[in-house]
């Protein structure tokens, strides 16, 4: 049920960008717009569709900011991809952006990825005003300099720094780089009923944690070709992650803790949240 919930989410984000992205002029942006949102799980997206469906949000609603955190997270990868970051040549197994076409190109995809997110997330279709604007206002948090910008800002300058970070500056650091997004994702569904925030934000919290945890994870275990993207860049750069200071076997059992902790967040929604639950065990058994 799962895997095929994902699958279909990933498919109805694909559409819809496409179908957005149409209405564009050709242009080589715009093409780079659409290679950067091609592929990958799109986790984000099915968050967003299955927290609204947890909440009976019409489908054709919920669409719309799916499509817009999809957008968002993909101006994070176009920009987080230059050589002035972490400067990789792959993504989702293709090349980034700047590789494929320049750096300008990839600088000013971002940017149209980001504003686009916005003009998403502000559709009609989405719902009133009230809606708009709070879902709006709280990406805008999410993405910025309290969020996930903060955590990459946070995360570069651990690459300098002369001693290695603390497990609870790592994990602030990865609360704002992985969880932001992933926390903003999960409330839309009650956002948009108007319904307590509460038990999705503490499932998101630890979601976000584990998701990141099993990307440190798969940075020591992971095969590039299944991954991707290229492995073993945390350890070569010499970079303080949950795995080196937990270990390797700590870590695991971190996630694992991690993934009861969203299970259980859930318990008030019985088991029309069971997917959300799948979700969370999916996240630490990923190969991706």
């Amino acid at each position: 049920m799962f895997r095929k919930r994902l699958d279909h989410a990933a498919a109805a984000v694909g559409a819809h960008f496409d179908h957005v992205l149409a209405q564009f002029d050709d242009v080589p942006v715009v093409r780079a717009m659409a290679h950067a949102t091609s592929g990958g799980k799109r986790l984000r997206g099915f968050l967003v569709l299955e927290t609204a469906r947890l909440h009976r949000i019409d489908p054709a609603a919920a669409i719309w900011p799916a499509t817009a955190i999809e957008a968002l997270h993909a101006y994070s990868l176009v920009h987080d991809d230059m050589p002035c970051m972490d400067d990789d040549d792959l993504r989702r197994g293709l090349p980034t952006v700047h590789r494929k076409w320049d750096e300008a190109t990839a600088v000013l995809t971002g940017d149209a990825l980001q504003s686009l997110a916005f003009e998403l997330v502000t559709a009609p279709e989405v719902g009133s005003g009230e809606v708009r604007s709070q879902l709006a206002r709280t990406l805008a948090v999410a993405s910025g300099a309290q969020g996930m910008v903060l955590g990459q800002a946070l995360d570069i300058a651990a690459e300098s720094a002369e001693v290695p970070l603390t497990l609870e500056e790592i994990t602030a650091l990865q609360q704002g780089k992985t969880g932001a997004l992933i926390a903003w994702s999960a409330l839309v569904g009650p956002r948009m009923a108007g319904a307590d925030t509460a038990p999705l934000a503490a499932y998101a919290t630890a979601l976000g944690l584990a998701f990141q945890i099993a990307d440190d994870i798969l940075d020591v275990e992971g095969d590039a070709a299944t991954l991707g993207k290229a492995t073993g860049k945390d350890a070569g750069a010499g970079k303080a992650t949950f795995v080196s200071l937990l270990g390797l076997d700590g870590a695991k059992r971190r996630a694992d803790d991690l993934v009861q902790s969203a299970c259980d967040a859930l318990n008030g929604y019985g088991q029309d949240a069971e997917v959300l639950r799948d979700t969370a065990r999916f996240v630490i058994a990923r190969k991706n």
